[in-house]
Order: structure tokens, then C-alpha cells, then sequence
């Protein structure tokens, strides 16, 4: 059995670790509120854009527009929202683990724009090229940062160096589920409801014209996607992490619970022990 020393050393130093788990819960739960009140404000908006998107560039099969070609080059073109930080549980493994999984998304042909350095470290040691480094974007989300990550995407597919845009990032629906999703930007993927939905609208007048429309649509549409992602990436790894510390806290205590036993009964066998030698040498001694 270890000395009490080594316990209560051992017992010190998993009390300290407990404080740090238990600080870092306080400070994402904080962070984790305001994150949440973002993201639900913008799901609808998120929502809604890609149904329109979807509905209008289904309603033709080729557009002359800078970014409404349907032609798919080789190269896709992938925005991976992770986090800058660890200690989130696995909520960095899940979706690394969507990018590398996905039989489209093959390392010879895939860039990545990686908003989280977590997600650029990984990608990039499996064989993934990293076009840009937006990590700074995960931090304090903002349009801006968005806005400047889905032009470069799309001057690279207007350019035909790809010719498919994917959004993958963690979408939060509680605070112990987290979603990780791929969804494909450019071409849309239209759903069948929402094919069905088309057949029964009326048709779409433009003004000017429907490519000028397009032109102008599209990267507000891109935009919007990766600023929403960031948004619930931002309160799905709040909310991870806030999940993990309070598991390690919880497990902490445990193990220190554990260590005071122990501790307890070294302390008892050492004062048994103690009290063996006096009986023994008083026995001598009579």
C-alpha cells in the first residue's frame, strides 16, 4: 500500500486539477449563453436562405451567372469550422472524423479552409492542403470573417479550381447534443420536398435579370451559411467543454474520495501499528 505521503500528495494534486475543471465549467457555461442566444437567432435566417438558394438555382438546369455553374470539377473546396482550444470532450475528433470518412472528400482532392486550428493541425497531417487559416474567426465569430472566407471560396470555384463548396461545422441542439453536419454550398443539394415544393409555385420574375441576381444572391447566400456555422460551432464547443469539465470534475471527486479512504486506512494501519510495538515492548519489559 503507498505511504500516506504519496496519498495525500496524490489526493493535493487531483483537489487542484478538480478547481481548474471546475473553473473552466463556470467559464464556458457563461460563454455558452451568450453563444447559444447567437446561434438561434440565426438559425432561421441560416435556414430560409438555403431553402431559397436551393429553390432557385433548381429551377434551371445551367446558369451563365459568375457562380451558378452546375459543372463539378475534381477539387471540392471544404470551410472545417473546429476550435482553436482541446478539452471539449470529442467534439473535434467527431467532425475531423466527417471530413476524413466522406468518400468525396478525398485528401489528393480536397482544400480546406479551416476556421479552428484543431481541425488545420489535423487535416493537414492526414495529407489535406489548407488553402487559409481563419482560427481567429472561431473566437469571436463575426460576418466579416465569414464574408472574407466564403469570397475566397468562391473566386476559387468561379475560377473553376473547384467546383464544389462544402460547410462542415458541429450544430448545436442541446447542451450535451451536438450535431456535426457536411452540407454541400455549391452546386445545392436540393431536397426532394423541397423539388416537389418548386413544382407547385409560381414563377420567379428578376430585375434586372436573374444573373445579375445571382451574382449579387450568392455570396450573401455563402456568407450567411459559414457566418451560421460559426455561430453554432461557437455554442456546440462551449457546450461540449462545459460537458467534459463537469464529467472531470465529477470524476475528481470520485478519486479523491477514493484517496481519502485509503488515506484513512494507511493512517489507521500505522497507528495499529504503532500501538502493536508499544503492547509488544511493554510485554518485554514486564
Amino acid at each position: 500500500m503507498a505511504s500516506m505521503r504519496d496519498i495525500k500528495r496524490r489526493r493535493d494534486s487531483i483537489e487542484s486539477t478538480e478547481q481548474i475543471t471546475r473553473a473552466m465549467k463556470l467559464v464556458s457555461t457563461a460563454k455558452l449563453q451568450k453563444a447559444r442566444e447567437r446561434a438561434e437567432a440565426s438559425a432561421a435566417y441560416t435556414k430560409l436562405m438555403y431553402e431559397i438558394i436551393c429553390s432557385i438555382l433548381g429551377r434551371r438546369e445551367n446558369w451563365d451567372c459568375r457562380y451558378g455553374k452546375t459543372e463539378t470539377a475534381g477539387r471540392k473546396a471544404v470551410a472545417a469550422v473546429t476550435s482553436n482550444r482541446g478539452l471539449a470532450g470529442g467534439y473535434n475528433n467527431n467532425l475531423i472524423r466527417l471530413i476524413l470518412n466522406d468518400e468525396r472528400l478525398s485528401a489528393e482532392d480536397t482544400d480546406i479552409y479551416a476556421a479552428g486550428r484543431k481541425g488545420l493541425e489535423s487535416l493537414a497531417g492526414k495529407g489535406y492542403t489548407v488553402k487559409a487559416d481563419y482560427s481567429k474567426a472561431i473566437d469571436q465569430p463575426s460576418y466579416e470573417e465569414a464574408s472574407r472566407m466564403a469570397y475566397e471560396m468562391l473566386d476559387a470555384f468561379s475560377r473553376g479550381e473547384v467546383g464544389e463548396i462544402y460547410l462542415a461545422c458541429t450544430f448545436f441542439k442541446n447542451t450535451a447534443v451536438h450535431v456535426p453536419k457536411l452540407i454541400r454550398l455549391l452546386p445545392v443539394d436540393e431536397p426532394a420536398e423541397e423539388r416537389d415544393f418548386r413544382q407547385q409555385t409560381a414563377p420567379i420574375n428578376y430585375e434586372p435579370d436573374e444573373d445579375q441576381v445571382l451574382d449579387a444572391l450568392i455570396p450573401q447566400y455563402i456568407s450567411g451559411m459559414i457566418y451560421g456555422g460559426l455561430l453554432e460551432a461557437a455554442a456546440s464547443e462551449n457546450g461540449a467543454r462545459m460537458t467534459a469539465m463537469d464529467s472531470a470534475s465529477n470524476n475528481a471527486r470520485e478519486m479523491m474520495g477514493m484517496l481519502t479512504l485509503q488515506y484513512n486506512q494507511a493512517r489507521q494501519n500505522a497507528i495499529t501499528q504503532e500501538l502493536t510495538e508499544i503492547v509488544a515492548g511493554a510485554n518485554a519489559i514486564g
